[in-house]
C-alpha cells in the first residue's frame, strides 16, 4: 500500500495520489509493514510519532518524492514582533503551542553537563540560522561578542526568554533588521521523526530534511532523544537526509528511559555516574538489551550539521550497526553547551559498529568512542578541523578537541585506513586498539591517564565492561591497564601545532595534556609482548610480591611505521622509517571536495613491510576477542582507503599507490 502527503493537499485527503494528506503522521497512523509513505516537497510542521514498525523482510518506508524537498521542522513561523527600542523586538507566545513541553522553560541539564548559564531548549532562527541565548534583558540591548564561540561576529544576534503568565516572551536583537519582514522561526516541538513507543522497528527515512528542534542532553544515564531516532528498536535505516540545527542531537541510536536511573547522579548525588551508568547496562541486560532485539540500524550518506551537542549520539542502542557515507560538521561550534557528551558522533558501546567513508570535520571532537568499543571498526574516513579556530578563547583542555576519542574501552577497537588531519589526532584513554595503515597527522594525547574519577584521597579507577564476542551479554568488567595497542604501517607527520593551544595547556597548569608529539612516542615504558608475558608463571602467580604485574601496562606492538617531520616512534619501535626531506601536507577543496596537497608520499621510504590480518593483529587482551568483522570472518588489509586493492608489495599509509594521493578524499 502507497499513501500519499503533500503539505499543499486539501484537508479533506485520503491518502490517495489524487486526494493526499496533509501532514505526515495522517499516513503514519495508517501504514502497515510493508507499506509506503511518499512525501510532496514542502515544509511538514509537525512531530511524526510512527505509532507502529515494520518488520525485517516488509519495511515501512517514508520517503521524500524529490530529495531534500520534503522539510519536517520542529519549529513554527514566529510573526508578530513588536519593537521595542533600537534593534530589539519582542515577541508573546501563547504557552497553549508547546503544549505539556515548552523549550523556554525548560533548562538543559543532566549528567556530564557542565555549561554555567541557565540555557533553554529553545532557539530562536533568523533566516534559518540559530541566534544565541543570552540572559538578561540588558545583554539583549547591548549585546557583547562572545569569544567562545566559532563565530563570534554573529553573537550579537541574541535572544533572551523570560514568562509573563501563560505567555512566553522572547525579546532579540536583530542588528538592524525587521523581524516581521525576514524569515524568523522558534522551536516549538522536542523531536521531528521520532516514535514514543519503544520497538517500532524496520522504518526507513529516506530523502528529507529535517531540522529545528528543541532536543535536550543526552548522557549515557538517561533517556536518549534526538530530532529522529529509532527509540530502542532494531533495524531502521535513516538515508540521503540532511539534519541540522538540533538543539542537542540530531539523530539518537540512544538508551531507552529508565525511571529510576535517569540523571541519578546529577539529581541524588550520592552515586557517581560511573556507577548508575554500569547499573544502567546490567537494568538493559535484565530488560531485553539483545543483538535479537535492539540496534542494527544504518545511517547513510546524510549530511549532518549545527546541532549543538551531537550528530549522532548513542548508548546501548546503537550496537551492530553502521554509519557510512555521511558529511558531519560543524557541531558545537557556538560552544554554549558544555560538559562530556559532544562529538560529532559520540557513541557508548559501541558493540560491532562500523563507521567508515564519512568526512567529520569542523566539530569539537569528531569521534568519541566511549566505553564497550568492543568490536568497533572505524574506517576509510577523513577527519580534520576538530579542533577549536585559533581566533577562539580556549577554555580548558577538554576543549581542545580531537579527531577521535577512545575512552576507557577494553576493545577489540580496529582503526584503519584513515587521514587524521586535526591538531591532536586521538585521544587515547583506553586499551584494546589497532591502528593500521592510517595518514596521521595530530597527536595522541592521554595515553596512560584519564582513567579514573580524579579522586585525590582514594584510588577511583573506572570498571567498564567487556562482553561476549559479538553479542550483548556481559562477559565481565575491569580497570583499564592501558597499552593492549598495536600500530602497523602508519604514516606520522609532524606538523607546527598553534601557539594558542599551547597557551591554552600553560595557562591551565596542564604540563602533559595535551601531548603534541605526532607518533607512537607517548608509549615510551611499554613493554614489548614477549617482556610482558614472560612474567607470568606458575611461581609468579603464588608469589604475592609479584602479583603488581597483573595491574601493569600492556604490551604495545608495531611494525612497518613511517615518521616525518620529526614524527617520533616508541623506544620499542620495530621496523620502523623515519623519512628524510620535509613532508608538506594541505587539506585544500577542489571542485567542491576535499583533496590533499601533499608530497608525503614521495618522501616514503622504500621498505619491506608485512600485509596485515586478522591473525597478525592477535587477541584484544581483556575480552580475548580477535580484530574481526562482525561474523566473526577474518579481516586481510588488502583494501585501501578508496577500496583499491593492494599489490603483493604494500606501502605504508592509507593509499595502495602513491598516485592516489591526488584524487577527491570525499
Amino acid at each position: 500500500m502507497r499513501y500519499y502527503v503533500d503539505a499543499h493537499a486539501d484537508r479533506a485527503g485520503n491518502g490517495t495520489q489524487q486526494a493526499p494528506f496533509q501532514r505526515i503522521q495522517q499516513a503514519a497512523d495508517l501504514a502497515q509493514p510493508g507499506d509506503e509513505v511518499l512525501v510532496a516537497p514542502g515544509v511538514y510542521r509537525e512531530n511524526v510519532n510512527p505509532p507502529r514498525g515494520g518488520t525485517e523482510e516488509q519495511r515501512i518506508v517514508y520517503r521524500s518524492t524529490e530529495p531534500l524537498k520534503a522539510v519536517i521542522t520542529g519549529a513554527e513561523k514566529a510573526e508578530g514582533w513588536t519593537p521595542v527600542e533600537g534593534d530589539v523586538w519582542q515577541l508573546r507566545v501563547s504557552n497553549g503551542i508547546f503544549g505539556a513541553y515548552n523549550p523556554y522553560t525548560t533548562v538543559i541539564a543532566g549528567d556530564w553537563y557542565s555549561a554555567v548559564q541557565p540555557i533553554h531548549t529553545g532557539e530562536v532562527y533568523l533566516n534559518g540560522k540559530s541566534m544565541y541565548e543570552v540572559f538578561s534583558p540588558d545583554s539583549v540591548r547591548q549585546p557583547e561578542v562572545c569569544t567562545k564561540s566559532w563565530d563570534p561576529e554573529w553573537t550579537v544576534y541574541c535572544w533572551y526568554t523570560a514568562q509573563d503568565g501563560d505567555f512566553t516572551v522572547i525579546t532579540a536583537n536583530f542588528q538592524g533588521k525587521n523581524p516581521n519582514e525576514e524569515n524568523v522561526e522558534i522551536n516549538v516541538r522536542r523531536n521531528c521523526f521520532y516514535p514514543q513507543a519503544e520497538g517500532c522497528g524496520y522504518i526507513t527515512l529516506s530523502g528529507f530534511t529535517v531540522r529545528q528542534a528543541a532536543t535536550t542532553w543526552a548522557p549515557p544515564t538517561a533517556y536518549q532523544d534526538g530530532m529522529i531516532g529509532p527509540h530502542w528498536s532494531r533495524g531502521w535505516i535513516i538515508e540521503d537526509c540532511e539534519i541540522s540545527d538540533a538543539k542537542c542531537s540530531g539523530i539518537s541510536l540512544g538508551k531507552y528511559l529508565q525511571p529510576h536511573n535517569e540523571n541519578k547522579w546529577s539529581t541524588g548525588y550520592v552515586k557517581h555516574g560511573t556507577q548508575t551508568e554500569r547499573d544502567a547496562i546490567c537494568q538493559a541486560q535484565r530488560e531485553g538489551w539483545t543483538k535479537e532485539r535492539i540496534g542494527s540500524h544504518i545511517i547513510r550518506r546524510c549530511h549532518i550539521h549545527d546541532c549543538g551537542q551531537t550528530g549522532i549520539v548513542g548508548h546501548l542502542g546503537g550496537v551492530f550497526s553502521i554509519i557510512e557515507d555521511n558529511h558531519i560538521h560543524h557541531i558545537n561550534y557556538k560552544q554554549d553547551l558544555s560538559g562530556a557528551e559532544i562529538g560529532g558522533i559520540k557513541m557508548h558501546a559501541a558493540i560491532d559498529v562500523i563507521i567508515r567513508r564519512n568526512h567529520i570535520h569542523h566539530c569539537t571532537r569528531g569521534l568519541w568512542l566511549d566505553w564497550q568499543a568492543q568490536g568497533t571498526r572505524v574506517t576509510q574516513n577523513l577527519f580534520d578541523h576538530n579542533q577549536p579556530p585559533v581566533s577562539a578563547v580556549i577554555h580548558n583542555g577538554l576543549a581542545l578537541g580531537e579527531d577521535l576519542f577512545v575512552e576507557v574501552s577494553h576493545g577489540p577497537t580496529l582503526i584503519d585506513h584513515n587521514i587524521f588531519l586535526s591538531a591532536a589526532a586521538a585521544r587515547l584513554c583506553t586499551q584494546g586498539l589497532a591502528f593500521v595503515h592510517n595518514l596521521i597527522a595530530g597527536s595522541f594525547t592521554m595515553v596512560g591517564r584519564g582513567t579514573d574519577n580524579g579522586g585525590l584521597r582514594f584510588p577511583t579507577p573506572r570498571y567498564t565492561p567487556y562482553h561476549v564476542p559479538h553479542r550483548t551479554e556481559v562477559n565481565g568488567f575491569m580497570t583499564i591497564l592501558h597499552g593492549d595497542a598495536r600500530f602497523y604501517n602508519n604514516i606520522f607527520v609532524q606538523r607546527p601545532v598553534p601557539e594558542e593551544y599551547l597557551d591554552c595547556v600553560r595557562r591551565h597548569g596542564q604540563t602533559e595534556l595535551p601531548n603534541f608529539t605526532v607518533g607512537t612516542k607517548p608509549y615510551d615504558g611499554y613493554p614489548t609482548a614477549e617482556a610482558y608475558f614472560a612474567q607470568f608463571t606458575c611461581a609468579m602467580a603464588r608469589n604475592r610480591q609479584l602479583r603488581d604485574a597483573y595491574y601493569d601496562h600492556l604490551p604495545v606492538y608495531t611494525g612497518g611505521n613511517v615518521y616525518m617531520n620529526g614524527a617520533a616512534p616508541c623506544d620499542t619501535e620495530e621496523n620502523c622509517r623515519c623519512a628524510a626531506g620535509e613532508a608538506r601536507l594541505a587539506l585544500v577543496e577542489r571542485d567542491g571536495h576535499p583533496c590533499l596537497e601533499t608530497n608525503v608520499f614521495d618522501l616514503l621510504p622504500d621498505f619491506e613491510i608485512s600485509m596485515i590480518n586478522t591473525d597478525s593483529l592477535g587477541e584484544a587482551f581483556e575480552p580475548e576477542q580477535k580484530f574481526e568483522n562482525p561474523d566473526g570472518s577474518p579481516i586481510v588489509f588488502d583494501r585501501d582507503y578508496f577500496g583499491v586493492q593492494r599489490g603483493l608489495r604494500p606501502i605504508s599509509g592509507p593509499f595502495a599507490d602513491r598516485a592516489e594521493s591526488t584524487r577527491a578524499l570525499f
